[in-house]
């Protein structure tokens, strides 16, 4: 797969809530067939971001995806035209079954639903188990993998996925970032928001460190890695 192709292209991107400037004049990219990692700690505007790639949060400045400017399309246009959000804190929905959450998944996917899910339930045999299950009764770490499952099954062409190991057990969050790993190399473009800055380094091509709303650094991930601001702030050692 040519990583050279622009899939995501975000020019001096701002957000405001009222006078607090929360994103500003963010200049970023994402090429198919990377993942790509934005680092920083709580608060830092990643999330802001995401949102505002999908207009949940109206930003100004630019978003261009596969060549075209989607800044102010809707944000149904938007994930029907190839991105999907996985959301901090696993939303689903709470009164449907495990499998009827993953059909709401399938709503963008002209493919075939059955054989999607069943790609779903080989990465979580666990969901396959409790498919009838209501989804509201699901661990932590079971909430976090039906909605990566309901979003994989719209086969969008860029995954955006916030703060995926936030609350969940160790062993959770390991897999989960084994997933996002074997995902990326089954061809899957991923932008990740995750305060675990060496976990997201240990499975990204590249990364964005993110202060108090703006990029202050980017780089390969492993360039990252060794850059001692970033080890000093974020990985908690340095050289």
């Amino acid at each position: 797969m040519n990583k050279c192709e622009e899939l995501l292209l975000i020019e001096n991107l701002s957000v405001s809530y009222g006078s607090i400037k929360a994103v500003k004049n963010v200049n970023l990219k994402v090429n198919r067939g990377e993942t790509v990692a934005l680092i920083g700690s709580n608060g830092a505007g990643k999330s802001t971001l995401l949102k505002a790639i999908l207009n949940i949060q109206h930003p100004a400045g630019k978003v261009i995806f596969k060549g075209k400017n989607i800044t102010s399309k809707t944000t149904d246009k938007i994930v029907a035209s190839g991105i999907s959000l996985i959301p901090e804190g696993h939303i689903n929905f709470n009164s449907m079954s495990v499998y009827e959450n993953l059909l709401l998944g399938s709503y963008h996917n002209k493919g075939g639903k059955q054989v999607n899910i069943s790609k779903i339930f080989s990465y979580f045999p666990v969901l396959e188990a409790r498919k009838e299950q209501i989804a509201g009764t699901l661990s932590g770490g079971e909430q976090q993998m039906l909605s990566i499952g309901r979003s994989l099954l719209a086969e969008p062409d860029l995954i955006l996925i916030d703060e995926p190991s936030l609350g969940l057990a160790p062993k959770i969050v390991k897999k989960i970032f084994s997933l996002l790993s074997t995902l990326n190399q089954q061809g899957y473009t991923i932008l990740l928001s995750e305060q675990n800055v060496s976990k997201s380094l240990e499975v990204a091509d590249r990364g964005y460190v993110i202060d108090t709303g703006q990029v202050v650094l980017e780089g390969r991930a492993e360039e990252l890695k060794n850059n001692e601001r970033v080890r000093e702030a974020y990985l908690g050692y340095s050289m």
